[in-house]
Parts: structure tokens; C-alpha cells; sequence
């Protein structure tokens, strides 16, 4: 168990980067499948991402190298984690960690949810790059360490 206070200033080291607030309503929705909106929100080593299902939207069965963490905050849906399904509401939680397979659909409700991805999913931080070259608003934009969208360009 650690002495160290959990809400203190001591021991203090140098930000990396600046603060800042984010309107995730403001970002522009990246859209992989139909009636499933994404809008990835970056920090240095993590991201958050706000998933909008439609009702009757299915996200299918997937695994990636990223570990995910899922709150539903409004709705309900039905989410798969390596063959078991749940029911998830308001509130509930699933942890998927990296390569497991899982997927998610809801029924006559709409459902949003937040993904929390660590280290950030690469399939929506190039989109959240290819956004910024385009110009298009949205603070999903490269934070320090990141790259720029010239970088990925390159890749």
C-alpha cells in the first residue's frame, strides 16, 4: 500500500504537455460502419473515444492490439467479450485486453458509450490526423508526441 496521498501536489514533476478542455459534441464523427459514430478524443498516451450507436447497429466481432475499457453512459447494448454477452446499461463497465475478441449491438435503444484505449487506436488516430491535413475541426488533433499528419503522411 502506498503512503503517498492519492490528491497532492508533492513530488510534483514537469507537465509534458499543456492542459486544455475538450467539446466532443465539436468533433467530427468518424463513421467505420452504419449508425455507429466515433469521436476520439487524444491525450499523450490515451484516448477516449464517444461511440454513438443508432438503434439496431451492430459493431461485429473484432480484436485488436489495444486495450480497451467501455462505460456506457446513456442506453443499453448488448456486448460480447470472447463469447460471453451481456447486457450493459448505464453505468456498467467491460475491460478487453489486448487481442481479445469482442463486438457490441443494440436493439430498439440507442446506446452512447465511451471507449477509453491504451495506448490510443491506431485506426482512429489516422483518422483523427487525416482530419486535421483536411482542416476540419475537431481536438481529436495530434497532441505532443503524436506526430503530425505530415508524419503519417510519410508512413
Amino acid at each position: 500500500m502506498t503512503t503517498r496521498p492519492h490528491l497532492s501536489l508533492e513530488g510534483v514533476g514537469q507537465p509534458t504537455a499543456p492542459g486544455r478542455f475538450v467539446d466532443a459534441d465539436a468533433i467530427e464523427p468518424v463513421g467505420f460502419v452504419e449508425g455507429l459514430d466515433f469521436r476520439p478524443v487524444l491525450g499523450e498516451q490515451t484516448m477516449v473515444n464517444f461511440v454513438s450507436f443508432r438503434p439496431r447497429t451492430e459493431a461485429p466481432n473484432h480484436a485488436h492490439v489495444e486495450e480497451q475499457i467501455v462505460i456506457v453512459l446513456e442506453g443499453e447494448l448488448e456486448f460480447e467479450i470472447d463469447g460471453e454477452v451481456r447486457t450493459m446499461r448505464k453505468g456498467d463497465v467491460a475491460v478487453v485486453p489486448p487481442w481479445v475478441p469482442h463486438g457490441a449491438r443494440t436493439r430498439a435503444a440507442p446506446c452512447l458509450e465511451v471507449d477509453v484505449f491504451n495506448p490510443p487506436r491506431e485506426t482512429l488516430l489516422e483518422h483523427a490526423r487525416a482530419q486535421q491535413a483536411m482542416g476540419v475541426p475537431a481536438d481529436a488533433a495530434d497532441p505532443p508526441g503524436h506526430g503530425s499528419a505530415a508524419d503519417t503522411a510519410r508512413q
